[in-house]
């Protein structure tokens, strides 16, 4: 009787459930992020500047980087970073283990599923539509100071899944049992 009320009493689509997926780091958005990443001067920016502006080696979702980490995400080598774009990725890369780098990886997404309640519950028709952003930033450091930044994400996530079971909860009956119960 109780669950009956709390039918009647609530809207079906509320009774949906929801998922947030949240990897923090030191921005609440796409554009803080891309923002701060955007204000590191190469050659002038330490790792004292990066702390002070909110990037922290040690801080939620950075992977330090070895000079063979760095290696394996640039497999031309340091003859491939030559040119002036590419000066600090270059400098990294011919410094040996004094190079070091900072990857980081954020986002936000949200999953909220949306339609009917009993389709849903049932295994009819689930939808799902997952909203947020994503952010990821590689920053090239040798010795004390930063040589290089590069920077990558998707600024907005809009993603609509719908899956479609037309025989609800018996559709996946099959795969209930196994092969090996079959061929005895």
């Amino acid at each position: 009787m109780a669950l009956l009320t709390t039918f009647a009493v609530a809207g079906c689509a509320t009774l949906l459930p929801t998922e947030e997926v949240k990897v923090s780091g030191p921005w609440q958005s796409f554009e803080e992020a891309k923002a701060a990443i955007e204000r590191i001067e190469p050659n002038r920016t330490s790792t004292a500047d990066l702390r002070a502006s909110g990037i922290d080696p040690e801080g939620p979702n950075v992977q330090l980087l070895s000079y063979s980490d760095i290696l394996l995400r640039f497999p031309m080598g340091v003859s491939a970073a030559q040119g002036p774009m590419n000066s600090g990725l270059h400098e990294c890369l011919a410094a040996g283990k004094s190079c070091t780098g900072y990857a980081i990886g954020v986002r936000e997404l949200q999953h909220d599923r949306t339609g009917s309640f009993w389709q849903d519950a049932l295994g009819f028709k689930r939808v799902v539509v997952t909203t947020g952003w994503q952010f990821n930033a590689l920053i090239l450091l040798v010795g004390d100071r930063v040589v290089y930044t590069l920077y990558s994400g998707q600024p907005q996530v809009r993603e609509h899944e719908v899956s479609r079971h037309p025989l609800g909860p018996i559709q996946n009956i099959g795969d209930a049992v196994s092969v090996g119960n079959l061929t005895r």
